[in-house]
């Protein structure tokens, strides 16, 4: 009786190790397969939030050639990675031409975002690559998006697969 107790706590304790490992993010997927962006304005007065949308509007009329050639993130990384220059001279022009001489700044990083939705997608909390546009500042409210898949540099409506771990976990039981 005692094996069989013994045996019966050690099939327990791997099935709840099997299921904790399999409903944790893996280690590669902590950027997932999205890249983000960021454009943070210099601040929250009205007319820096104003001008961030302007600039906002620039930086996607810009990107938008680039990333429709991309077929992967690591593409859209490389595509807007390569225009980092350019992508703070457009912001810089948009601020000047608006009256603003705070610069911009234009980077990717991975960063930790909190879960947000977009219409009727939902990104889930995690750290994420990044398009970060630093207006002035960049302390004030940001709008936010995806470069990749192009959410916000298309009209087409993004594919997206929505998968359940838990899901997936009975469907390869039932299927054994």
């Amino acid at each position: 009786m005692k094996k069989i107790a013994a045996c019966l706590a050690v099939v327990l304790a791997l099935a709840g190790v099997y299921f904790y490992c399999m409903s944790a993010p893996a280690p590669s997927q902590s950027n997932y397969d999205y890249l983000r962006i960021h454009v943070r304005a210099n601040s929250n007065a009205q007319s820096d939030q104003d001008v961030k949308y302007i600039v906002k509007d620039e930086v996607v009329k810009f990107i938008t050639p680039y990333i429709g050639e991309c077929v992967d993130k690591a593409s859209a990384m490389r595509v807007i990675g390569g225009l980092l220059e350019e992508i703070t001279e457009v912001c810089v022009k948009t601020l000047e031409a608006k009256g603003y001489h705070y610069g911009a700044r234009a980077r990717i990083c991975e960063e930790n975002f909190p879960t947000r939705v977009y219409e009727d997608f939902t990104l889930e909390a995690g750290i994420y690559d990044a398009l970060i546009i630093e207006l002035g500042t960049g302390t004030g409210d940001n709008w936010w998006c995806v470069i990749y898949p192009p959410l916000c540099f298309t009209s087409a409506p993004a594919t997206v697969e929505y998968r359940s771990v838990i899901y997936d976990i009975i469907n390869k039981f039932k299927n054994k």
